[in-house]
């Protein structure tokens, strides 16, 4: 294999990372968002579905409905209906966690449960329910979120690594650059981050810890939820199966602490994780070649499959040795804050 063959090689496998890679940028943007003010939301995986989902079903409408589909409002429909089904499960999470005080972890896995069933239903009955029957699949809306720039196909290798995506993952590494700059350089995001790492001390300063934290925890949960839209839209190219997103939203989680809960680190950190998700596609081949190979191809498939998981406890070892505060989870991450206690 020469020189330029390697090169197109490597550009294929970093080019198919990044689009790995977008949904669990999506996801733990999100979810960083929501820990800086100190809820702990288990519920992401459940909330990527019901982005999902809700993006589906109002593309799925839009589509019978329209006499002639146009771009613009195939768009704008799609991404309203994701915004909307996700921010509502994030803001029953707010609901019952700030207002009521319930244990964040259960409320969590609760509402994971909750999104993945929702999904499962109105992915495998819609066009039943619409009178259609078959499978739930778009046929004009995706072609809009996978549209790519028209010169892309001409520049080559670096057309391939940076051109051919479509604009949702230009949005997510805006997105996330955008989270680093506002939790850093702007007083808001101090507020937030003063919220999650002591609420008593910021409510006494006069900032509204319930008033951050809803804010914080929906609008992370919106951004979460266009990782699932993503998956579906862009990368499935409007097709909806069942459980079809695998482990997408539990990698997210584990992205947070992977970039040690800052989302310009989070851009890499999905790629890295977009690269060791795929990366079994690329050795299987070696794989086949020895005896029992059917045996052994689910085991180190398997093997391949945990390797972010590895990568995030070891991280978490690491940082944890080095004990740097900047690279610590909020300090009251998890913890309701009860203000007569204060």
């Amino acid at each position: 294999m020469n020189a330029l063959a390697v090169i197109s090689l490597i550009v294929v496998i970093l080019s198919n990372s990044i689009r790995q890679s977008i949904p669990l940028l999506f996801g733990s943007t999100g979810e960083i968002i929501t820990e800086k003010s100190g809820n702990l939301n288990l519920g992401i995986p459940g909330i990527m579905y019901m982005g999902g989902i809700s993006g589906i079903i109002g593309s799925y409408i839009y589509e019978k409905y329209a006499a002639v589909p146009n771009a613009f409002f195939g768009i704008v429909i799609a991404l309203c209906s994701a915004l909307i089904g996700s921010g509502l499960l994030a803001l029953i999470y707010s609901f019952l966690t700030v207002t009521l005080k319930a244990n964040q972890n259960v409320t969590g896995l609760a509402i994971t449960t909750f999104g993945t069933g929702f999904g499962d239903f109105f992915g495998g009955s819609l066009t039943t329910i619409m009178g259609d029957g078959g499978n739930l699949q778009l046929q004009y809306v995706p072609g809009y979120f996978k549209a790519t720039l028209p010169f892309a196909s001409k520049l080559g290798d670096v057309g391939t690594l940076l051109f051919s995506y479509g604009f949702m993952t230009y949005v997510a590494i805006i997105i996330a650059i955008f989270a680093a700059y506002f939790l850093n350089k702007t007083r808001t995001g101090l507020h937030l981050r003063a919220v999650g790492e002591n609420p008593a001390t910021a409510d006494a300063a006069g900032i509204s810890v319930s008033r951050y934290k809803y804010l914080a925890t929906t609008i992370g949960g919106m951004i979460a939820g266009l990782g699932g839209f993503y998956f579906i839209m862009d990368y499935t190219g409007g097709s909806w199966t069942n459980g079809g997103m695998g482990d997408r939203g539990w990698l997210a989680i584990a992205l947070v602490i992977f970039a040690t809960w800052k989302p310009n680190f989070a851009i890499l950190g999905s790629i890295v994780f977009g690269g060791l998700y795929i990366a079994y596609n690329y050795v299987s081949g070696v794989f086949s070649m020895l005896p029992n190979a059917d045996r052994i191809r689910p085991v180190v498939q398997e093997c391949f499959n945990s390797l972010p998981y590895l990568v995030t406890i070891v991280v978490l070892i690491i940082t944890s040795m080095r004990n740097k505060k900047e690279n610590q989870p909020p300090q009251s991450l998890g913890l309701p804050y009860f203000r007569e206690e204060r």
